[in-house]
């Protein structure tokens, strides 16, 4: 019984590849409905992305309408519609631009930067202000900020160069920060 209806359904989609030979639309359509999730789940498989699957699905069956007539034998459409998806699938992944992970720096330059007056001369004022407030610190605590933010010194090299344990850096550059915080505050007012 299961053979009768396998053999049925072959000989139906047979003669829906035989009707849209012949220009019928509608038996085109069926077919794309009976095909359409197969070709979709290979495009799939091939691309790894939804997207991409979804736009190979509608162009293997734009091109399977338009070379429809050039398939000899109807019984073979589903392997004849599959080796276009393969083939399709294949030429779109080859052609897309690879997707290479973005360096920081490539980033940075491609962003738009706000050069207007007014962003140049409020970050002059931000600027004085973080030297006038640095300036009113204790020398530990402008050493301890400049090593750190403006030399880029790691954590390692200060406690090396101020000659004290890893943890007393951490409590120092801690404490430097809320305190030049505090010089700042009345300025940003």
């Amino acid at each position: 019984m299961a053979t009768t209806l396998m053999t049925d359904e072959r000989e139906l989609v047979a003669q829906l590849v035989r009707d849209a030979q012949q220009g019928d639309q509608v038996a085109f359509g069926e077919l794309f409905e009976r095909f359409e999730r197969h070709v979709f789940s290979v495009a799939l498989r091939r691309l790894g992305d939804f997207n991409e699957a979804q736009e190979l699905t509608q162009d293997v069956f734009v091109q399977a309408m338009q070379k429809i007539a050039q398939l000899r034998d109807p019984h073979c459409f589903g392997g004849w519609l599959r080796s276009i998806t393969h083939r399709m699938a294949i030429n779109r992944a080859v052609r897309r631009a690879p997707d290479l992970p973005t360096e920081p720096e490539k980033l940075e330059a491609a962003c738009v930067q706000d050069n207007t007056p007014l962003s140049a001369l409020l970050a002059g004022e931000r600027a004085a202000q973080l030297r006038a407030g640095l300036s009113r610190l204790g020398e530990l605590d402008r050493a301890t900020l400049v090593a750190f933010y403006v030399k880029g010194q790691s954590l390692l090299e200060m406690s090396d160069e101020f000659n004290a344990p890893l943890g007393t850096i951490k409590r120092r550059l801690h404490v430097a920060r809320k305190r030049l915080a505090k010089e700042v505050e009345p300025m940003a007012v």
